[in-house]
């Protein structure tokens, strides 16, 4: 999930100044409707210590009438609250309906340092956060608008950081840092040792009903922005609901074309180096090489009975055919299985989405490859409106459990996500209407999905970071040459399952 965070996101002075006086006006009136509504809204905000939360949470504030939200800083618990089930003193803080409870920290952070702490007690945290979801769903379904802010940052800028803070001598967060608080210094001190379980718990509690929004907080403008303006979409979307009648939507409070800035989506597609390539003689010395290996390696995954799923997404004309011929050239057919995924038929529409692709599921031993996935749910289906908000959102959790659940049966998972460019596309399509022996490779629906580009980008950004876990991580792979993306994928497939395996 943070993996693919891109934390060089920048809003200069002037941009931050022009567009925070748009979005106090309209989050001001949105809290006033809110309390007219009788809304009640949760405001989580997590983070990195050193990642800035204190200042971000003062400016998002300052709009907001003070008479109509509550602020919780939640530091070590009390002897009493020590002594009653871990989730009571968070509802005792639940606010009153109208009202906005804001929680500088929450039940996340003090479930990884009292429950995981330093004795890394990892079934008591996955009971927690079982609750944790009980907790929210029970919340969310009386009607309380939910929302949870994670501040990311880089381990360099959390170290800069902290030598500001001792050079200021900001006492606060100083007596944390040497560790005058018990397990506190633990959660702040190590970031590599904590990034897992950081990762764990946002992919455990993204839930459609109470979502984590990645805040890119290495500066600080961008992360306040982002932060005003997803809450005011949230309250916006949320009053429309309560407020529509059938045929009638409610007046919009926040514009967004009246924003005058860059997206605030932190993009991993606009981050990929798509200038790599390979010689020719590299490719064909790097594929000869690399696919005699994979040839041994299946025999190893059939001698020690463990699967391999194996996952092609992408742009159209990205590469996904050539890709998954050259991963199964050299292979033994009765050990791999390339299984194409078009739209369903009747009997499939009939199922639960994911019942279709459980026969694709490879045997103990075995490799499937799949060209397209699952992931169609997220991607075509939602951007072509097949699937409801609600359906498509509720999916990110649901391929999460599908896939940990072939995981823990052995089976090794490689996802990637072929790239190219707009010109790109453009360019092979041109190519292939050319040429007759391609030309049925390209469809009137290909040209149609071109036309909404920007749309199956937010979709895929969304997907890469909802998505990516640790069972099962998503490559993104540079596919405009065409022999890099070949051996990249070759070269990956082979590394993850020898690491796998031991070999």
């Amino acid at each position: 999930m943070l993996e693919n965070i891109d934390l060089s996101k920048v809003i200069t002075n002037e941009e931050y100044k022009e567009n925070m006086k748009t979005l106090q006006v309209e989050l001001g009136e949105l809290q006033r409707k809110a309390w007219e509504l009788k809304i009640p809204i949760i405001i989580v905000f997590e983070g990195w210590y050193a990642s800035g939360m204190g200042e971000d949470i003062n400016r998002f504030i300052l709009p907001l009438d003070p008479r109509g939200f509550d602020f919780h800083t939640m530091t070590s618990p009390c002897y009493k609250e020590r002594q009653k089930p871990f989730l009571l003193r968070f509802w005792s803080r639940i606010p009153i309906k109208g009202r906005i409870g804001i929680f500088d920290r929450s039940w996340y952070s003090r479930a990884i340092i009292e429950l995981f702490g330093k004795e890394k007690d990892e079934l008591t945290l996955e009971k927690t956060l079982e609750e944790i979801t009980f907790f929210e769903r029970q919340l969310a379904d009386d009607g309380y608008l939910i929302l949870k802010f994670f501040l990311h940052i880089s381990e360099k800028e959390q170290k800069e950081r902290f030598k500001e803070i001792k050079r200021r001598g900001i006492h606060l967060i100083l007596e944390e840092y040497e560790g005058k608080n018990g397990n506190e210094s633990d959660f702040i001190d190590d970031y590599e040792e904590y990034l897992p379980v950081v990762e764990k718990v946002l992919e455990r509690t993204d839930l459609p009903y109470a979502p984590w929004t990645i805040i890119e907080a290495n500066d600080r403008n961008f992360a306040v922005l982002k932060i005003m303006a997803r809450v005011s979409q949230a309250i916006e979307t949320c009053i429309e609901k309560v407020t529509r009648t059938p045929g009638q939507e409610t007046i919009k409070y926040l514009n967004m074309k009246t924003l005058k800035l860059a997206e605030l989506n932190s993009s991993t597609l606009d981050k990929v180096d798509l200038s790599k390539n390979l010689p020719i003689e590299e490719y064909r010395e790097s594929k000869t090489f690399f696919q005699s290996r994979l040839e041994t390696l299946q025999y190893e995954l059939f001698r020690k009975r463990r699967s391999a799923v194996i996952i092609f997404e992408g742009w159209d004309a990205a590469g996904k055919g050539g890709n998954i011929h050259r991963l199964v050239e050299e292979l033994n057919p009765r050990l791999y299985r390339v299984v194409p995924v078009g739209p369903p038929n009747d009997t499939e529409k009939a199922h639960q989405y994911l019942w279709r692709f459980c026969n694709g599921a490879p045997m103990a031993g075995h490799i499937s490859i799949f060209d397209r996935s699952w992931y169609g749910r997220v991607l075509v289906e939602r951007v072509e409106g097949i699937s409801t908000e609600e359906e498509w959102r509720r999916a990110y959790r649901e391929i999460n459990e599908f896939e940990k659940i072939l995981a823990g049966s052995g089976a090794i998972i490689l996802k990637f996500w072929l790239h190219i460019d707009r010109e790109t596309q453009l360019e092979r399509f041109e190519s292939r209407q050319k040429d007759l022996k391609k030309r049925w490779k390209i469809t009137e629906e290909d040209w149609r999905n071109r036309e909404k580009w920007d749309e199956y980008k937010t979709a895929v950004d969304e997907m890469l970071q909802k998505t990516s876990t640790i069972d099962a991580p998503w490559i993104v792979v540079e596919s405009r040459d065409k022999r890099y993306s070949r051996v990249k994928v070759l070269k990956t497939v082979v590394e993850t399952i020898e690491k796998e395996l031991g070999t």
